[in-house]
């Protein structure tokens, strides 16, 4: 056995880079205090998205000059809560440089578009394996528009995706009839990016992949990580409530908790909660989408789920405690409904189920990847953002290469807790 590794998170991140250490010849601890593929994680309640095209920051030139905006408006696409702000305000300026020029934006998807390439596949892949191959699909999404103009709103972004390898195919209103025959007419233009795929249960595929982890030999403890014994520079123990786990090697892969445990490894790195939420409709439904979409109008993701139709978005900034603002979520709904109108309206409240949780994101957009700075058995895998789903799978990968001490099939610069 090459040592043993404590890889500090279940979510889907953790899951994969669990498997990867045990397929390099590690034992493996992993330690989650909750349920994997909980409610309480984001890899339960995201997008369901497979995106290689996700390679747009989240703040894009002119952004800044909504800040306005964003306080103003509690209930948009992507607010910042008054009482928040003070504490907010350096990593919200950030957030806002990182994307700032065209060139930024390019810099961030060239660094960040080799991690999310052929990520469908290598999900399936992980899927079938785990026994839940049916939850991974690669049937494209789609973005709409309700025009032509409105697509040429957003040249930069497609420009930017076009650079580093995405492809598309463009969708007139008569196809988009008979592809989307449920789809509201306000939409008359689409683009069928066909490299994508989506997964139709995101917390029962991450169980499933905790759950293969363990039948090949991982060992699940459900406690948190308070810190790290290291002496001489070497890691020698993970530091629990209930007492130490010995350690040869750890990877911190704990979402938004993470920020707390680089700290204590000597990396200060500027990591907040985008919070986001879901709304699904409970239940088999004839009305909906046949490939995922992402209505512009509505900044947010629509996928035929297991549970039922899922619209999930919306980015507020408000720190992990502050209380969940469920008129979010019911916008959410309200846009799912007006998106196809042939929807119930007389539908109960408890046919729908909202949800609401953290996207651990740094301020230049970009996860965290690689050894620790003062402590080189301290591996990270956090920080993902939007992309911490369709990312998982290569992060797995670039760990599991890190941890056999050979070089990751992706370059991992752009992701150093050293850009810090």
């Amino acid at each position: 056995m090459m040592g043993q590794v404590v890889v500090i998170g279940a979510g889907v991140v953790g899951a994969m880079a669990a498997l990867n250490a045990l397929s390099e010849g590690f034992g493996v601890t992993i330690l989650e205090p909750e349920t994997p593929g909980g409610e309480q994680a984001a890899s339960y309640g995201n997008g369901c998205w497979l995106s290689p095209m996700s390679v747009i920051p989240p703040a894009t030139p002119g952004t800044w000059k909504k800040v306005p905006q964003f306080l103003a408006d509690p209930l948009g696409p992507l607010a910042v809560r008054w009482g928040y702000l003070p504490r907010v305000l350096p990593w919200l300026t950030g957030y806002l440089l990182a994307g700032a020029t065209e060139n930024r934006v390019m810099k961030h998807a060239e660094a960040i578009a080799p991690l999310l390439r052929g990520a469908p596949g290598i999900h399936k892949a992980m899927a079938d394996e785990a026994g839940v191959g049916h939850l991974i699909h690669q049937r494209g999404a789609m973005y709409i528009y309700p025009n032509r103009a409105a697509f040429n709103a957003e040249a930069l972004a497609w420009r930017v995706r076009h650079r580093v390898g995405i492809t598309w195919r463009e969708i007139d209103a008569d196809e988009l009839r008979q592809r989307e025959p449920d789809l509201d007419r306000r939409y008359g233009f689409g683009v069928l990016v066909e490299q994508a795929g989506h997964c139709t249960d995101p917390g029962g595929y991450t169980a499933a992949l905790v759950a293969l982890a363990v039948s090949k030999g991982a060992k699940l403890i459900k406690v948190g990580a308070t810190g790290f014994r290291i002496e001489g520079g070497r890691l020698k123990a993970v530091l629990t409530a209930t007492g130490e786990v010995a350690a040869d090697r750890a990877v911190i892969a704990a979402g938004i908790r993470s920020k707390a445990l680089a700290k204590m490894v000597g990396d200060g790195v500027p990591l907040e909660s985008e919070r986001g939420y879901h709304a699904v409709l409970l239940g088999e439904s004839r009305i909906g989408p046949r490939t995922p979409l992402m209505p512009s109008d509505g900044k947010m993701g629509v996928v035929a789920t297991e549970a039922g139709l899922r619209a999930a978005g919306q980015v507020e900034i408000a720190g992990i405690e502050a209380e969940p603002n469920w008129k979010r979520a019911e916008i959410l709904r309200d846009h799912l409904l007006s998106s196809f109108p042939g929807l119930p309206r007389d539908l109960p409240a408890d046919r729908f189920k909202f949800w609401m949780g953290h996207r651990p994101s740094t301020t230049d957009g970009l996860p965290v990847i690689g050894a620790s700075r003062d402590c080189g058995d301290v591996l990270y895998a956090f920080g993902h953002g939007h992309t911490g789903l369709v990312g998982s799978a290569r992060t797995g990968r670039a760990i599991g290469a890190l941890l056999a001490r050979r070089t990751p099939e992706i370059d991992l610069r752009p992701f150093s807790a050293a850009r810090f």
